[in-house]
């Protein structure tokens, strides 16, 4: 495979161990040029020490990692063509923006004058244009950020890395600067890779999510596939929420399976499941309430908690198949605990599961 063929980043079974503690277990993956990838997953499941590995900061105990397409296994930071953007934002206090920003390209050689204007440029384009002069210490969290991520993208690395960059962020300002590093990777078209243990905001940022678990990977695919189709009860309750209750799967031919829930079927794909004991993964918006007799055969219930959340409200459901936690964007129409139900389901928002 030539170098421009490549992948941005290849990962050939590396692990990665301190000590007796294996903290990345011989893990596989590849980043195509111009994504961006997020690794995520629980504290202590080694997505961080994975983003350590590409950047330099670790050195792999055993396998093989490829930066378009050259081993850079045993190479250091500085020889590796990335940057990092760093959950601290590690900015030097004592140094105005523009000097922030251009410390790497100075450090790096380049005359002062070319760095200066190539950091005017990337301020610009991440709407920081007039704060050169200020310290740190007079911006807003937000800015402080962004000046963190112009650090990096000045230097056009091959490889773009984010250290949860978000999480010293209040809620409402996560949501603008996750928008704006987004807009900002697709519109210049870097790679970019991403660690976080905040599920929306992986689903929001990425193409392709690598979920890690216990030094593994646990699955990996897009938001969707991932949310849609997870691979086991755990990437079921990790990637979103979920209900994960038990079923039996009676019967299946090529096309689905019909799988008993409680007193009623459903067709579902089979997974390449079999006949036996399964459990079904119900995302809490994929199920349907209605308060009248219904038509078709579905699961009664009975509402035993109903919380007003702003937008949607969240009830506990108890039935036959156990209790279901279920959002409601029905606001105007709250059910009051206690109330009889019958719920049914948007199948796509199922998935059949081993059983464990």
């Amino acid at each position: 495979m030539s170098a421009s063929a490549a992948p941005a980043v290849e990962f050939r079974a590396v692990t990665k161990r301190y000590g007796a503690v294996v903290a990345v277990d011989s893990v596989s993956f590849t980043i195509d040029k111009g994504a961006m990838v997020t690794l995520l997953g629980p504290s202590g499941c080694g997505k961080t020490t994975t983003l350590r590995l590409i950047a330099g900061l670790e050195i792999a105990s055993e396998g093989t990692i490829l930066i378009d397409g050259t081993d850079v296994t045993q190479r250091p930071p500085t020889a590796r063509d990335v940057s990092m953007v760093f959950q601290s934002y590690a900015l030097f206090p004592h140094m105005s923006v523009l000097r922030n920003v251009a410390y790497g390209l100075v450090a790096g050689g380049q005359a002062r004058s070319q760095a200066d204007r190539a950091v005017r440029e990337a301020l610009d384009m991440i709407g920081l244009a007039g704060l050169e002069d200020r310290l740190p210490s007079e911006l807003s969290g937000g800015q402080q950020q962004r000046v963190a991520v112009a650090r990096a993208i000045v230097l056009h690395p091959a490889v773009l890395l984010f250290d949860e960059p978000l999480s010293n962020l209040d809620a409402r300002l996560r949501r603008r600067v996750r928008d704006e590093i987004r807009d900002l990777q697709q519109r210049l078209g870097l790679t970019a890779v991403y660690v976080t243990h905040d599920q929306t905001e992986a689903l929001a940022v990425s193409d392709r999510i690598i979920v890690m678990d216990q030094a593994r990977i646990a699955q990996q695919g897009s938001p969707r596939d991932l949310y849609r189709e997870p691979a086991s009860r755990f990437i079921a309750g990790f990637v979103g929420e979920a209900n994960v209750v038990d079923a039996n799967l009676l019967r299946r031919d090529e096309v689905g399976a019909v799988v008993s829930l409680g007193d009623i079927e459903l067709r579902l794909p089979h997974r390449g499941l079999t006949q036996g004991p399964v459990q079904i993964a119900i995302r809490p918006e994929a199920i349907h309430i209605d308060a009248g007799q219904p038509a078709t055969p579905v699961l009664p219930g009975r509402i035993v908690r109903a919380l007003f959340l702003g937008d949607h409200m969240e009830y506990t459901i108890e039935t036959a198949a156990g209790a279901l936690f279920v959002v409601d964007h029905d606001v105007d129409r709250p059910r009051a605990s206690g109330t009889d139900v019958h719920i049914s389901f948007r199948l796509s928002g199922l998935a059949v599961l081993p059983r464990l």
